[in-house]
C-alpha cells in the first residue's frame, strides 16, 4: 500500500513539473542574477529593461516581490529545462 502511495505521488511531482515546462517560460538567456526577468521578457516579447524595473519596483511591495521572485526562482527552468526545486527534491 504504501509503494503505490509513494509511486502516486512521484508521479504527480513529476506531472507537476512537466506542466511548468510545457509553459515555455524559461530563464532567459540575458540574466543578471537568476534570469527571470529576461525570461518573463523573452516570454512576453517585451523589453527585458523594462520587465527587469517592474521586478525592482515589486521588491517594494513588504515581502510579496522578493517572495514571488523566490518562488519563480525555483519553478521557472533554466535553458536545458531543469528546474531548481525539482532538483532538490530528487
Amino acid at each position: 500500500m504504501r509503494e503505490s502511495a509513494a509511486l502516486s505521488t512521484v508521479s504527480v511531482v513529476r506531472s507537476f513539473f512537466d506542466t511548468i515546462r510545457r509553459t515555455g517560460f524559461r530563464r532567459g538567456p540575458s540574466r543578471m542574477l537568476g534570469g527571470i526577468a529576461g525570461g518573463i521578457a523573452h516570454k512576453m516579447g517585451a523589453n527585458v529593461t523594462v520587465v527587469r524595473l517592474l521586478v525592482l519596483l515589486a521588491f517594494l511591495l513588504p515581502g510579496i516581490g522578493i517572495g514571488l521572485y523566490l518562488v519563480a526562482w525555483l519553478l521557472l527552468p533554466w535553458q536545458d529545462g531543469s528546474i531548481p526545486l525539482e532538483r532538490l527534491l530528487t
